[in-house]
C-alpha cells in the first residue's frame, strides 16, 4: 500500500508578542502639566501616596497651587466662595509644613456634620455621664426627617449627660479661615419623649479658643414635655454667625431625664445632633 497523506490541520504559528510599551514617567512632565494631572487624583491619595514619590511631587502636594486648582473645579456658589476664601485666607509659609488646603480638601469640613455618631450607633465618640439607669439606644418613636438612622439615645430618671468636643483644625479648617469672619457654625439637635412619660432636656454649645476658654455659647432650656404627649419630637437650632477670632473648638453637650422618676429609660430621647460649618455667601 502507498504511504498515507496526513490531513491534519497545519500547526499555528504563534503571533509575535508586541513590543513592551515604555512606561510613562510623569516626573518628566513640565511642572505646570504635572500639576494638572495630579489635580485629578483624589486628595487622600495625593496626601498619602503621591507625596511620598519624590521631592518634586512632595513640593507640589505641599504647595497651594495644586489645591487651588482642585477647588476651582466647583463652579457652584459655595465652591466659588470657598475658592475666594482659600485665596484670601492663605496661611503664612511654615518651614517643612504642608499647605493646610490639603487637609481641607481631604476632610471636606464645609457643609458636613462634624458630630460623630449623631443617632446612636452605641455610645462611641461621646463622653458620657450616666444618671439613673444610664443611657441606652432605642428606635425612634417619631420619624426624624433627614436623620442618617432612625435611632436615638434615651435617658433615665436622673440627669444623663453626653458631650463631644470638636477640634476644628483637626477637621480640616485652618486658623486664617476660622478668623476670617466669613464662616458660620450651625448647631442642631432633636429631642422628644415617649407618650407615657414626660421629660426634661438641656443643650449647651460653646465656642472655645485654643486654651479651651469660652468665647461664645448657646444654651437651650425648653419647657419640659408633659406626660401623654403623643410621642412629641422637637427641634432645636442655632447659628453662630458673628464668630469671634480665636475659635478653635466646639463643645456640644446635652442632657435629659424623665419627669416621672421611673426606673428604666423613660427620659428625653435625643438624636440627629449636628454641628455644621458653612461659608457665608453674603
Amino acid at each position: 500500500m502507498g504511504a498515507s497523506v496526513s490531513r491534519g490541520r497545519a500547526a499555528r504559528v504563534p503571533a509575535p508578542e508586541p513590543e513592551p510599551e515604555e512606561a510613562l514617567d510623569l516626573s518628566q512632565l513640565p511642572p505646570e502639566l504635572l500639576l494638572v494631572v495630579l489635580s485629578h487624583v483624589p486628595p487622600r491619595t495625593l496626601l498619602g501616596r503621591c507625596r511620598q514619590v519624590c521631592r518634586g511631587w512632595r513640593a507640589l502636594v505641599d504647595g497651594q497651587a495644586l489645591w487651588l486648582l482642585i477647588l476651582a473645579r466647583d463652579h457652584g456658589a459655595t465652591g466659588r466662595a470657598l475658592l475666594h476664601l482659600a485665596r484670601s485666607c492663605q496661611s503664612p509659609a511654615r518651614n517643612a509644613r504642608p499647605c493646610p488646603l490639603g487637609r481641607f480638601c481631604a476632610r471636606r469640613p464645609i457643609g458636613r456634620n462634624l458630630i460623630r455618631n449623631p443617632c446612636g450607633q452605641g455610645l462611641r465618640k461621646w463622653m458620657v455621664q450616666h444618671g439613673g439607669d444610664g443611657w441606652v439606644v432605642e428606635e425612634n418613636r417619631t420619624a426624624v426627617p433627614g436623620a442618617p438612622s432612625q435611632t436615638c439615645f434615651v435617658t433615665s430618671f436622673s440627669w444623663c449627660y453626653k458631650k463631644q468636643v470638636l477640634d476644628l483644625e483637626e477637621e480640616g479648617l485652618w486658623p486664617e479661615l476660622l478668623d476670617s469672619g466669613r464662616i458660620e457654625i450651625c448647631v442642631s439637635d432633636w429631642w422628644g419623649a415617649r407618650h407615657d412619660s414626660g421629660c426634661m432636656y438641656r443643650l449647651l454649645v460653646q465656642l472655645l479658643d485654643a486654651n479651651q476658654t469660652v468665647l461664645d455659647k448657646f444654651s437651650a432650656v425648653p419647657d419640659p414635655i408633659p406626660q401623654w404627649n403623643n410621642n412629641a419630637c422637637l427641634h432645636v437650632t442655632h447659628v453662630f454667625s458673628n464668630i469671634k477670632m480665636g475659635v478653635r473648638f466646639v463643645s456640644f453637650e446635652h442632657r435629659g431625664q424623665d419627669t416621672q422618676f421611673w426606673a428604666g429609660h423613660y427620659g428625653a430621647r435625643v438624636t440627629n445632633s449636628s454641628v455644621i460649618v458653612r461659608v457665608r455667601l453674603s
